[in-house]
């Protein structure tokens, strides 16, 4: 009989119990103990076995949210369920778009209206794109050009600082510009010389944009563009290389400064403006009080009365500066010659001065030499400042005449004012000092109209003697003597170095003013010419036969016969560029005409008697009559925009320039004089 205690054979059972109890912790292990002390004193043996372990389940299919959720454990992280959505969705990325939208369809299938209003409020603005920051500069500011309106513009500029900079680009603005028909004058820095090989290289450079660089595969969307602003504007270019040597006001001035002020100046034309003075002066005579002809820049008004008298007002103020006194009887005509500009001689210099003598003209008080005093606003003792011509004198007919009677100096210091009236002389006077330098007398008879050229002192009269005049009033003498027609000369016109002359023997003639040559007559009205008008290629001419004739300058042939009128024809305006021909008669009736078709535009019934005064611009038409209304158009349409000032009883003559109007009428048995202002307050160029 075997001991209890014999070995026993191998069991892998057994080996595995025994494993297994050799692995249990220790409470285990005395209970073991335990039962095999009471087995030694039993005559059975109960040996307890542990049972098999249970094998550890296999591992699941990984959950993205439990991932997640010790992904974040594992971070630190606090439970989040937005951050939880987020790397669920990008787990998402390994299955395909197809699985992600499902996701996505999954979310909103679940939600609620108010949630769904609420995504979709998330959802639109993540959708916009700012287009003009992600496209090239040119591209964006070529889209910009496409918008006409500045306040449409001015709100574009604060979207964000990409469009503002877009907004304030100066080719933008010199498109709107060019839009609104503003054009900018640009005023040439005196005692400057180009040369030759600087005016070239600057015509070859192309109009770019000055703040953003042109990529070169798009260059050619703004080709056409460039050529078009090159011709609109060539002497653009030609700026830009001076901007080192201008002073810093001239370099100031911008395109989106200069639409600014302009837009503004329109808006108060059409709706706003300010009286800035009103003079009120008795009348002697029924004849003495009228206002005879005036003058216009941009700081002077000059007014030539019946009286013999020249009134100097401010265009900025509208204060009275100066009253000329010397002529004997009424003033018939007077021309303001604004100081600064350049000599713009001819290229044959002997020509200009003739084989006259200055035994016809005097001077008071010296005897006919210049005091000293008069020589430097004369412009004596000066260098000649060379004109900023980057073309041939030959190319162009010259500049037309100023339809407010003013010109441009020859580079004198200080203005001068011309008037000529009933007692046949000529006088030139400083304005600055109010003194008379010249008397110049040679006709024969009233002097009717005075003009002076454009960069030359060198003013023509014309007079009821029948004869034209050529005078030098920088060196106060006659040059010649221009001698044709049979009857009155009522008006004339110049435009470069030609004079146009409309006389009361029904006939036009073309002069030269270098040479005293004829080179045209212009036959064909049936009574008196009272109206002339020249651009140095056309002449337009109005008369008593209620006619408008249109003559070619080159050849002397009438182009056209404009109808319309049914009454004396006596006020004229062309516009050279445009082709634009505003024609006022003694109906009342103001028509303006294309010249490039020769049809009629506008017939516009303006007054209820003569037309006295008649101007316009790109923008707006301004009349004044005999009904005593000064009224206000558009040029384009011919639709009433406004009456300037109140009714009174006549209006002798209206001048408009640069903001300012001068309205010359006769109100409560007065002369009186108002200067209104529609400049802008707070803006300035």
């Amino acid at each position: 009989m075997a001991s209890p205690t014999s070995p026993r054979s191998p069991d892998p059972a057994h080996d595995i119990a025994g494993r297994s109890i050799g692995r249990a912790p220790q409470s285990c292990t005395s209970d073991h103990r335990r039962h095999t002390s009471v087995g030694k004193s039993s005559s059975t043996v109960y040996i307890p076995t542990a049972s098999p372990p249970t094998p550890a389940p296999s591992p699941a299919p990984a959950s993205l949210f439990a991932d997640a959720f010790h992904l974040c454990n594992a971070q630190g992280g606090s439970y989040d369920p937005a951050n939880l959505s987020r790397i669920e969705f990008a787990n998402l990325i390994a299955l395909g778009p197809t699985s992600r939208k499902r996701y996505l369809v999954s979310l909103l299938n679940d939600c609620t209206p108010s949630e769904l209003l609420f995504i979709s409020q998330i959802i639109a603005p993540m959708l916009r794109r700012d287009f003009l920051a992600e496209l090239p500069p040119e591209l964006a500011l070529h889209i910009l050009s496409f918008v006409d309106d500045p306040k449409t513009l001015a709100r574009a500029s604060q979207v964000s600082k990409r469009w503002h900079d877009l907004v304030q680009d100066e080719w933008l603005w010199k498109t709107m510009c060019g839009t609104y028909r503003f054009h900018l004058k640009i005023d040439y820095p005196d005692e400057t010389e180009v040369s030759d090989e600087v005016a070239e290289e600057s015509s070859k450079d192309p109009d770019s944009f000055p703040a953003h660089p042109m990529d070169p595969a798009l260059q050619t969307l703004t080709a056409r563009e460039s050529l078009k602003r090159q011709e609109l504007f060539p002497l653009s270019s030609w700026r830009q290389t001076l901007s080192n040597k201008c002073t810093s006001e001239d370099a100031s001035l911008s395109y989106r400064k200069h639409f600014e002020y302009s837009y503004t100046l329109m808006s108060n034309m059409r709706r706003g403006g300010y009286l800035l003075r009103s003079h009120r002066m008795p009348i002697a005579t029924p004849d003495g009080g009228v206002v005879t002809s005036v003058a216009l820049d941009s700081d002077r008004i000059v007014v030539g009365c019946a009286n013999s008298k020249v009134h100097i007002y401010s265009a900025n103020t509208g204060v009275l500066c100066r009253t000329l006194m010397g002529h004997d009887q009424g003033v018939w005509a007077v021309h303001l010659v604004s100081r600064g500009g350049y000599w713009d001689e001819p290229e044959d210099h002997t020509q200009v001065h003739g084989d006259e003598s200055p035994a016809s003209s005097s001077a008071p008080l010296t005897n006919g030499c210049v005091h000293l005093k008069y020589r430097r606003a004369l412009g004596f003792d000066m260098p000649k400042k060379r004109p900023p011509r980057m073309t041939p004198r030959s190319e162009g007919p010259g500049k037309p005449s100023d339809l407010c009677c003013t010109s441009e100096g020859w580079g004198q210091p200080n203005p001068i004012v011309v008037s000529a009236g009933c007692d046949k002389s000529l006088r030139v006077w400083d304005v600055v000092s109010g003194h008379c330098i010249y008397i110049l007398r040679g006709h024969a008879a009233t002097i009717r109209c005075a003009r002076v050229l454009h960069n030359r002192p060198i003013a023509v009269t014309g007079s009821r003697d029948t004869t034209v005049r050529v005078w030098d009033i920088q060196q106060g003498r006659m040059l010649r003597i221009l001698q044709g027609h049979s009857n009155s000369v009522r008006c004339l016109d110049v435009c470069g170095n030609m004079v146009v002359s409309g006389s009361y023997d029904r006939s036009c003639r073309i002069w030269s003013v270098d040479t005293g040559e004829c080179l045209h007559v212009l036959t064909g009205h049936e009574q008196e010419i009272y109206s002339v008008a020249f651009d140095g290629i056309r002449v337009v001419s109005g008369g008593m036969d209620t006619t408008v004739r249109v003559w070619d300058a080159m050849s002397g042939q009438c182009m056209a016969l404009l109808q319309g009128h049914t009454a004396l024809v006596c006020q004229l305006q062309l516009c050279p560029t445009t082709g634009l021909l505003a024609t006022g008669g003694s109906d009342g009736r103001v028509i303006t005409f294309d010249l490039r078709n020769f049809t009629s535009l506008q017939r516009i019934s303006a007054h209820d008697s003569s037309v006295t005064s008649l101007q316009f611009d790109s923008n707006f038409l301004i009349t004044g009559g005999n009904d005593g209304r000064v009224r206000m158009y558009e040029t384009q349409s011919g639709a009433a925009v406004r009456d300037l000032s109140e009714r009174c009883e006549s209006v002798w003559k209206v001048a408009c320039k640069g903001g300012t109007c001068a309205i010359m009428c006769k109100r409560s048995g007065k002369m009186v004089i108002e200067i209104w202002s529609f400049r802008p307050r707070t803006l300035h160029l």
